[in-house]
């Protein structure tokens, strides 16, 4: 690496965190390190805002989180730097246009209470997210049809489920009707059959996101090190000069030539961390 690393861009689901959900000591001891060493940590994540916030503060170190996949920037002592939101008027044609999948759909809007989460109440997600609605239930609006929820501009529309049912379903977003108005970014976990498709404006990404907020720093693209696992993670890592790959990552992006860490279960973003510390990109294996 012949250009410092200034910006750690680190995704949380299946980067950040290993298979039961929690930061092991060795990548937290090596980000607190890499925040004591000047380099700026951005936590980059498809959660909404206020799912993040726990796994943010345990890092115990001043940072900026991106969330919604890039639809808000916020630093965790709630200061906005960016908020970008479907337009209402977009939602609504999305919503028309996966008529056959609004049982599936959930409206996300940035307000942390009741109707931050809109859901229809003959909704088929209780198979696949019946721990997700748990935990959220106290934000959870119903509604039927899920358009009366569009009175004010989401963050972003979602569809999930089983890896087979959202293959039609992306069809649809990525058919051109709707396509030059959204983002469609997907997250897909084969091993749980399950797949999430987040609608964004047109304008938004992680990598998007990531892009202002090192500007803003005064930061060249060069000088970030993106680290992910997933497909909406792809815009991210390829603006960074120095993109890194979970050794989990799925396999559409372990065959782009980007450097493969260690897993999420053997602190894959410690060892990357450590890269960046040390300028040394030979602990990166590359295929």
């Amino acid at each position: 690496m012949n250009q410092q690393v200034r910006l750690l861009a680190i995704d949380i689901d299946g980067t950040l965190l290993n298979s039961s959900q929690q930061i092991s000591p060795e990548t937290l001891n090596a980000l607190q390190r890499a925040h004591a060493s000047g380099i700026h940590v951005v936590l980059v994540t498809g959660r909404r805002h206020t799912f993040a916030m726990p796994i943010a503060r345990q890092l115990s170190i001043d940072l900026c989180l991106i969330s919604s996949n890039g639809a808000i920037t916020r630093t965790l002592a709630g200061e906005t730097f960016y908020t970008e939101v479907l337009p209402a008027a977009t939602a609504r044609r999305v919503c028309q246009h996966l008529s056959d999948f609004r049982k599936y759909m959930v409206a996300t809007f940035d307000r942390n209470e009741p109707g931050a989460l809109a859901l229809e109440q003959e909704h088929h997600l209780e198979a696949t997210l019946a721990r997700w609605i748990e935990k959220n239930k106290d934000h959870i609006s119903w509604v039927t049809p899920i358009e009366d929820c569009l009175t004010s501009d989401p963050l972003q529309l979602m569809v999930c489920g089983t890896v087979a049912a959202m293959r039609p379903a992306e069809a649809l977003l990525l058919d051109g009707r709707v396509t030059r108005e959204i983002t469609v970014l997907k997250t897909e976990y084969p091993v749980r059959d399950l797949c999430f498709l987040d609608i964004l404006d047109a304008s938004c990404s992680k990598g998007v996101a990531v892009l202002r907020w090192a500007e803003h720093l005064g930061i060249t693209r060069n000088e970030i090190m993106a680290i992910g696992d997933n497909y909406n993670d792809i815009e991210m890592l390829e603006l960074a000069g120095f993109p890194v790959v979970m050794g989990n990552a799925a396999d559409g992006l372990k065959t782009r030539g980007w450097p493969i860490s260690r897993s999420n279960d053997e602190h894959g973003v410690a060892l990357a961390v450590e890269a960046a510390l040390t300028g040394n990109h030979e602990l990166l294996a590359t295929k």
